[in-house]
């Protein structure tokens, strides 16, 4: 049972790590490639760990702290590199798509200027 368990675990990173992909290769601008291959490879990556988790605690019983560390390392830090990767775009004038009708990082960093202008 634990062999089912395990394998759709991995088919699932694997179908998330895929998406991914093909995200990256279909998605209109920047920006959005990166949330996709941000959110995919989180996922893809996760769910793999915790088949390779489920593997162990079961199959060989060995309860790896360090594949419980890797999980939570890249849940934490996969999201902030894409954004910081994203607002590096927008800072170095990396154009939006053309269909893009709202720039929500321009809205905040205006109400920031005027804060500071005003203090």
């Amino acid at each position: 049972m634990i062999e089912i368990i395990v394998s759709l675990f991995i088919l699932l990173g694997a179908l998330f790590m895929l998406l991914g992909s093909v995200a990256i290769i279909r998605l209109p601008d920047t920006y959005t490639r990166v949330n996709a291959a941000t959110k995919a490879s989180t996922l893809g990556v996760i769910g793999t760990m915790v088949a390779v988790f489920l593997y162990f605690l079961f199959a060989k019983d060995i309860l790896s702290g360090k594949i419980l560390l890797t999980i939570i390392f890249v849940f934490m830090t996969a999201p902030i590199s894409g954004l910081m990767i994203a607002r590096s775009a927008f800072h170095n004038g990396v154009p939006f798509w053309d269909k893009n009708k709202h720039n929500d990082l321009k809205v905040h960093l205006e109400k920031k200027q005027k804060v500071n202008q005003n203090s």
